[in-house]
């Protein structure tokens, strides 16, 4: 995918990083494919936690979908 979009969606993950990052965790962007979906992988404490799918889910899919016309989906990769 282009990189203005990938730009697009680095900025969004910026917005909500601090939240993460409160609770010892974080985001990396992965890839954005051509079909909409963004790969991210999960660090620090993201990693171990049990409620890390409803991050995913609730705050960075909807962040980024919200934020970046065109994007989908948001998977977590390893």
């Amino acid at each position: 995918m282009s990189d203005l979009l990938s730009e697009k969606v680095q900025k969004a993950l910026e917005t909500i990083r601090p939240y993460l990052k409160a609770d010892g965790g974080d985001v990396e962007l992965v890839k954005v494919t051509q079909e909409g979906i963004v790969e991210v992988k999960l660090t620090g404490a993201c990693i171990d936690c049990p409620m890390s799918q409803m991050t995913l889910r609730a705050g960075v899919e909807r962040a980024l979908i919200r934020e970046v016309p065109g994007i989908r989906r948001v998977e977590a990769v390893n």
